[in-house]
């Protein structure tokens, strides 16, 4: 394959569905048509993409038809968009495009085509066979039902199992298990449970088709006085019969309600089970995701997978799994018997079958891309109800409630118009089965009674066993429905699995630290660090921070100060350079290990929906009553605590909305002194409070501080004047000055102007 960034470079206009769905430095997700349903389109597009230089991870899904892309710094955003459409250009004019097949790897099997032929030809093949069979065949018309009803279960086998290893294809690089279907990851570990409530329902089905007999059987005694069945049992006269088959009918009825219930809640359960296990395992996961890769995701769209798409997962076992596997075991047994039975009827009996089948893969491939699009309108609109109803305060202050409004209502008109569209193709695949199962029974009825006329099926057989295949039938309605369930799983594992995908927090490979040993030296050692698609914030920095020290980083905005901070704390690793703790690179450290020893404060803290008690001891859960209330005092926000009617037990709301900006940060302030870490790191901790408030905190602090090391990050130099040491930090994350606050007036240089504009005067 040429090179796609050369290729790109001389990009025009190519004729490709291929559409932005997010464009964040760093990462793109894109609509690509071309690999819907396609697994070796997929695979192929998404090793082109991996081959270009500085694509770091690219990943495509057949399921929806969603291309993820990752990159550094080097490619720019337009160029990243530039090379998906190349790349899906060359893909489609390859030999994996334009209706060929992709190249098969070795001992991988051919790649289906999963577009009109991918069905018919199978079909037709059977189809071909059966006629070839009926003309080579001069018998009976037995025979040539028997050969029709052949055909019937080759098309059907046929048909199923294209769906199955289709779907398994598909999944194949989001499991990592080749050739596992996607419901086998599902269930998991819940094996045990998913045979039990299996056995109940096959046998809850059995007992249910033999009510259906017997209930044919009184029918019988009814119209001819006698059920022929029964006579072998001693049963001779009518009353006799009809006494047997009533208490037939009792047990019957008595084992379909207990099986009933009991594989109905053992089904549920196991929905239960599973939607507890994947949210437990997925957010687990994403505690551990490293937090470039947490902060690049919208939290509406986790919180939608850890809600919706894993309750989805579950409910699929819970309601259709149910249905699939008694429709699976009523044929099980109504073919075998048929063919005993009554061959005569047994083809119109099960032809609609393998037509459903092939209908129900077909809509499966249609709306694909409909629930993809219908899932990823619901995540905007849902994001942005959250974020409006959060920034409740500005859109009232520029009086944009109508805008506001306008805006829900296109985003809920395109979810609307998606919904829409995937409801019309169910309604039309569920209304195309329901005509399918009454031209059975009508077929049924019609070729069955000619044979009883006939004479070549006794109406004894045939009139307990007219209504079994309506049974079956009947149920298949219900395949709309579970088709509709069933993409709707699919559509919530990929959304799942790729949450899950991403790449977690790495440990160090050094041994334990031990938080009691820890003095807080922290040397920066020519760090360079960039956020992804921006130019270094810190570029050969080089510093020193003393242990047992209260050192202060100020300087203009973006010139790196709090990347610093993360940087020691792990959130961010350096490009190159180290950061080192006590001379130890905190790389090699365990990231508990590291976080224990480092208390941190954000300019903008965040607080839990609880009490200011619970609030404070956050992180440290074993903390007396008394602890809590001295670091409140330490922190200033004892006095105002105490003057709420609940105190300490006052319920502060999402986010602490119940508090001032300066409450919120003396809260976390607080969280921090109990913390009582030998590393104590305030990102604009102080900036919210009023002077007289953080003169009183910077008092507390320095109480605080003693004999341990606190980086001490502000705008506010009035906060640092009393620092043992002073960074001035400017762009590009250089140290421009060092030294105490009356040593930086004394050179007259950056802080010194910074100190006079700040005092009111003006700088020269």
């Amino acid at each position: 394959m040429p090179s796609l960034l050369g290729a790109a470079a001389g990009y025009r206009s190519v004729d490709v569905d291929v559409r932005p769905r997010s464009v964040i430095p760093g990462r793109q997700r894109w609509d690509v048509k071309l690999v819907l349903g396609r697994p070796r389109m997929a695979e192929v597009l998404a090793a082109a993409l991996r081959r270009v230089p500085g694509i770091r991870e690219a990943q495509a899904s057949p399921v929806t038809g969603g291309v993820l892309v990752r990159h550094d710094a080097r490619v720019s955003a337009t160029d990243v968009g530039r090379i998906v459409r190349r790349a899906v250009t060359l893909v489609a004019e390859g030999p994996a495009g334009a209706g060929r097949r992709a190249p098969n790897r070795p001992g991988a099997e051919p790649a289906a085509r999963v577009d009109r032929g991918v069905v018919v030809r199978p079909v037709l093949a059977v189809g071909g066979c059966v006629a070839a069979g009926v003309a080579l065949i001069r018998g009976s018309a037995l025979s040539r039902q028997l050969v029709a009803l052949g055909g019937v279960a080759a098309a059907t086998a046929a048909v199923v199992r294209k769906a199955w290893r289709r779907t398994a294809d598909a999944t194949r690089d989001l499991s990592g298990a080749p050739g596992r279907h996607p419901l086998l990851e599902i269930v998991g570990p819940h094996r045990r449970r998913l045979y039990r409530a299996s056995a109940l329902s096959v046998a809850c089905q059995i007992s249910e088709m033999a009510l259906g007999t017997f209930l044919g059987w009184t029918a019988l005694v009814l119209i001819k006085g006698e059920a022929a069945p029964l006579v072998r049992f001693g049963l001779t006269t009518a009353s006799a019969q009809l006494w047997g088959l009533a208490g037939l009918v009792t047990i019957a009825c008595a084992a379909v309600a207990g099986l009933s219930y009991s594989s109905n809640l053992q089904w549920r359960q196991l929905g239960q089970d599973i939607e507890h296990d994947w949210r437990g395992r997925t957010y687990e996961h994403v505690q551990h995701l490293e937090l470039r890769h947490l902060e690049g995701e919208r939290t509406t769209r986790i919180a939608g997978v850890l809600t919706d798409d894993v309750r989805q997962l579950g409910t699929f076992f819970a309601t259709s799994a149910n249905d699939v596997l008694q429709l699976g075991t009523s044929l099980a047994i109504l073919v075998p018997l048929f063919l005993l039975l009554a061959p005569q009827i047994a083809w119109i009996a099960f032809l609609p079958i393998p037509v459903i089948a092939w209908l129900s893969l077909r809509y499966q491939d249609k709306v694909t891309a409909d629930y993809a699009v219908s899932g990823e309108h619901r995540a905007r609109l849902h994001s942005q109800l959250v974020n409006t109803l959060e920034a409740g305060a500005t859109v009232k202050s520029f009086c944009t409630e109508d805008y506001e409004a306008e805006r829900i209502d296109r985003l809920s008109a395109a979810a609307q118009e998606s919904n829409e569209q995937t409801d019309r193709s169910t309604i039309r695949h569920a209304e195309t089965v329901r005509v399918c199962t009454t031209g059975s029974m009508a077929g049924t009825l019609l070729i069955g009674g000619r044979s009883v006329l006939n004479g070549s099926l006794p109406f004894e057989v045939f009139s307990p066993l007219i209504g079994l295949p309506q049974m079956v039938l009947l149920r298949m309605n219900r395949l709309g429905g579970i088709v509709d369930q069933y993409q709707r799983t699919l559509a919530a594992y990929d959304r799942v699995h790729h949450l899950r995908a991403l790449p977690v927090e790495t440990e160090g490979t050094g041994g334990p630290l031990d938080t009691e040993k820890v003095r807080g030296e922290i040397v920066l050692d020519d760090v360079t660090f960039a956020y992804p698609g921006r130019p270094p914030v810190l570029e050969d920095l080089s510093l020193t921070i003393p242990a047992g020290q209260v050192t202060a980083l100020v300087g203009a905005t973006g010139s790196g100060k709090t990347t610093v901070a993360k940087l020691l704390m792990r959130f961010q690793d350096t490009e190159s350079g180290a950061v080192l703790l006590d001379g130890r690179d905190v790389r090699d450290l365990p990231r508990r290990d590291l976080r224990d020893a480092v208390g941190f404060v954000a300019q903008d803290p965040f607080l839990f929906d609880g009490s200011i008690a619970d609030n404070i001891r956050y992180g440290s859960f074993g903390a007396s009553d008394e602890s809590v209330v001295k670091a409140a005092t330490m922190a200033e926000a004892h006095a105002f605590v105490a003057t709420l009617p609940d105190g300490y037990d006052t319920v502060i709301g999402e986010r602490g909305a119940a508090l001032s900006g300066g409450q919120r940060q003396r809260i976390a302030l607080a969280r921090a002194i109990l913390k009582d870490a030998p590393v104590v790191i305030l990102d604009e901790a102080t900036s919210a409070v009023d002077n007289e408030t953080e003169a009183a905190i910077q008092r507390t602090l320095r109480r605080f501080a003693a004999e341990r090391t606190m980086v001490v990050i502000a705008h506010r130099l009035s906060t640092v004047r009393h620092a043992d040491r002073i960074y001035v930090m400017d762009k590009g994350g250089v140290v421009a000055e060092q030294g105490t606050h009356d040593e930086l007036l004394a050179q007259h240089g950056l802080y010194a102007s910074l100190w006079r504009l700040q005092a009111g005067e003006i700088a020269a």
